[in-house]
């Protein structure tokens, strides 16, 4: 039995993981952020500092006034990208950029949610574009992804649409229960973030994954399981072990999207070189 996952007789359930830092290892904007650059999306600046932001983020995340005023300064920046091509520079990275970083303990944990017959479910705050791919890419039965309103030229028009973050995920959390007959005190929850508390208090089983400091003191306060993942391996190489088959990903709820979110820690790092 792995993370503490046991076999219950109850009505339809589901388990919910974050994605970054909790099934990746790093963040999934982010780990594009080169090959955004040689789409054109982004300038070599930009791109060097998400580099950067992506040691920022590994090292310590990101707090909820930090996520907040990264969500006011990102808008304009991310205005103007073409969705299409960003889902184009995704689809043809995404094996050799996020496999390879997909945690085994995380994984595992998958499979053995699949195999008790609870479905899976990936709620990140990062973009849509981004996290359907790698829902599928892990078997996830349904994706609650940060999405941007997209205009008639199939540009991202700079305004937000759902903001998959903090309150919003555990109320995504309770809609799909609701729609598709999930006993929360029966669901599963997995999260590296603190920010991710109410997603974590929705469900039954609540479990603090490689936790950042504040979500350690909250998960042993309460005595949640604390997982740490350190094993990063391909899929591939877990075949035939890993037998989930890829399934359509429905999106549940939307904000933001990949441009955003990269945009957001783009200026994150920017600002903590300015005030060192």
């Amino acid at each position: 039995m792995l993370g503490g996952v046991e076999n219950h007789s109850l009505p339809r359930a589901a388990a919910f993981f974050d994605l970054d830092k909790t099934v990746i290892a790093k963040s999934s904007t982010l780990t594009f952020s080169k090959s955004f650059y040689q789409g054109g999306l982004i300038n070599r600046r930009a791109a060097l500092r998400t580099a950067y932001a992506q040691f920022v983020f590994l090292a310590g995340g990101l707090d909820h006034d930090q996520m907040e005023r990264m969500r006011e300064y990102l808008s304009d920046l991310c205005r103007g990208w073409n969705v299409q091509q960003v889902r184009e520079i995704v689809a043809e990275t995404l094996h050799d950029l996020i496999d390879p970083i997909i945690y085994d303990e995380a994984a595992s944990l998958i499979e053995e949610h699949h195999t008790a017959g609870r479905d899976v479910v990936i709620v990140s705050t990062s973009g849509a574009e981004v996290v359907e791919p790698v829902g599928e890419l892990l078997g996830a039965d349904r994706v609650v992804a940060t999405r941007m309103v997209v205009g008639e030229d199939g540009c991202f028009t700079g305004e937000v649409e759902y903001y998959a973050y903090g309150p919003t995920k555990a109320e995504a959390i309770r809609e799909l229960a609701a729609s598709e007959g999930y006993d929360l005190d029966g669901c599963y929850a997995y999260s590296d973030s603190a920010t991710d508390l109410p997603m974590l208090q929705a469900v039954g089983y609540p479990h603090a994954v490689n936790p950042d400091r504040a979500l350690r003191r909250e998960a042993a306060a309460r005595g949640w399981p604390i997982l740490e993942f350190r094993r990063p391996v391909p899929l591939k190489k877990r075949l035939p072990t890993f037998s989930v088959p890829p399934r359509p990903a429905l999106v549940a709820a939307a904000a933001i999207g990949a441009a955003a979110a990269t945009a957001g820690l783009v200026w994150y790092a920017s600002r903590r070189r300015s005030t060192a």
